[in-house]
C-alpha cells in the first residue's frame, strides 16, 4: 500500500479524532509487542483519524530511540493502512532527525515533532530545529507548540514557505491569542491540532477557531465515549459536550490534577480498569494509587448511566 503524501496525511487527521495510544510495558518494564497489537487492533474498530505511535501518552520521554522505532514499526504493521501512523520525535535536533528517518524507515506517513530537550531557544534557532527535522525526511510533519518549543506565527509563516512538508500545527499552551494569530496568518496551510492535556475541555472552544481535531487520551479506555464526545462537539451540540464534561472529563481531571504525572498515568490505570493491563508507567513517572483507580473505574462504570449517554 502506497504511503501517504503529507498533504494526503494532514487532510486525513483534520477529518476526525485523533488516537495517542499507551505504550505498554511487560513485567520485566519491556514493550509489550503482543498486548500493544491487541489494542490497536480494538482501537481500529472505532472512528479515528489517526493514530501517533510512541507520543506523548505513549511515553515517548521514557523510550530509547530504538525502543521508539519498534513501537512505531510494530503500529504500521498492526494498523495495516487501516489509519496513518504517526511518530513521536524530539530530544536534539540531531537525535530528531535519526527518530525522523527511523520513522519513515519503520513506514510511518508522518511525524510529531515534540520540544527539544531541556533547553530554551530563541525563535532562530528554534526554526533551524524545526526545518532540519523536515529536511531529514519526506514525511510529513507536524510541529508541538509546547513547554520551551513556542513558535511565533512570523516563526511558523518562515518554516512554511521553507519546508513544504510541515503540514501541521499542534498546540498544546492554550493560548487563544497565538492560536488566533497563527490561524489568520497560515488558514490552510497547515492542519491544525488541540493538544491540551485532556483535550476535550478546550474541544469546542477551539473548534470556532478552526481546529477541526484534536487528541484524546482518554480515547484508550473509553473509545465509545471519546468518539460520541466529538461527534457532539463537530456538530457543536453544547448540551452533549456539558454533559460529558460534567459527567466524566471534569471529574476524572479531579483525580489526574492531584499529582504531576497523571496525564499519562491515569489513562494507564483506565486501561488497567477495562481489563487492558498495559503494564505500569516507566520512571520518572508513578502510577495512581489503588483507591485513586478504583474512584476512575465507578467514573467508567457510571458513563452508561450518565446524563451523557442519554444526551449522545
Amino acid at each position: 500500500m502506497a504511503r501517504m503524501t503529507p498533504n494526503e496525511m494532514a487532510q486525513q487527521l483534520g477529518s476526525g479524532l485523533l488516537s495517542f495510544p499507551v505504550t505498554p510495558f511487560d513485567r520485566d518494564n519491556g514493550f509489550d509487542a503482543e498486548r500493544y497489537r491487541s489494542n490497536l487492533d480494538w482501537l481500529c474498530g472505532y472512528d479515528v483519524a489517526g493514530l501517533f505511535a510512541a507520543g506523548g501518552t505513549g511515553e515517548f520521554f521514557s523510550l530509547a530511540p530504538s525502543e521508539v522505532e519498534t513501537v512505531v514499526r510494530t503500529a504500521v504493521e498492526e494498523t495495516r493502512g487501516r489509519v496513518p501512523v504517526l511518530a513521536g520525535a524530539g530530544y536534539g535536533t540531531e537525535i530528531a532527525k535519526q527518530m525522523a528517518v527511523a520513522a519513515e524507515r519503520a513506514g510511518a506517513d508522518g511525524i510529531l515533532l515534540l520540544p527539544p530537550y531541556l533547553v530554551h531557544s530563541e525563535q532562530e534557532g528554534l526554526a533551524a530545529h524545526v526545518e532540519a527535522v523536515c529536511a531529514a525526511t519526506k514525511l510529513g510533519v507536524i510541529v508541538y507548540n509546547r513547554d520551551n518549543a513556542i513558535v511565533t506565527e512570523d516563526t511558523l509563516a518562515g518554516l512554511c514557505e521553507r519546508c513544504p512538508n510541515l503540514v501541521g500545527y499542534k498546540d498544546g499552551i492554550g493560548d487563544i491569542e497565538l492560536m488566533t494569530r497563527v490561524h489568520l496568518r497560515m488558514g490552510d496551510r497547515l492542519t491544525y491540532i488541540g493538544g491540551l492535556p485532556t483535550a476535550e475541555t478546550y474541544a469546542l472552544p477551539y473548534l470556532e477557531m478552526g481546529v477541526t481535531t484534536y487528541s484524546s487520551a482518554v480515547f484508550n479506555f473509553v473509545p465509545e465515549f471519546a468518539t460520541k464526545f466529538y461527534a457532539a462537539v463537530r456538530r457543536r451540540d453544547r448540551k452533549t459536550v456539558q454533559a460529558g464534561l460534567r459527567d466524566f472529563i471534569l471529574p476524572l481531571l479531579t483525580i489526574r490534577n492531584r499529582r504531576k504525572g497523571y496525564a499519562v498515568s491515569i489513562i494507564k490505570a483506565g486501561m488497567r480498569v477495562i481489563g487492558r493491563d498495559s503494564g505500569p508507567v516507566r520512571a520518572p513517572l508513578h502510577d495512581l494509587t489503588e483507591a485513586e483507580t478504583e474512584q476512575l473505574a465507578a467514573l467508567v462504570q457510571g458513563l452508561a448511566r450518565s446524563s451523557f449517554a442519554a444526551a449522545a
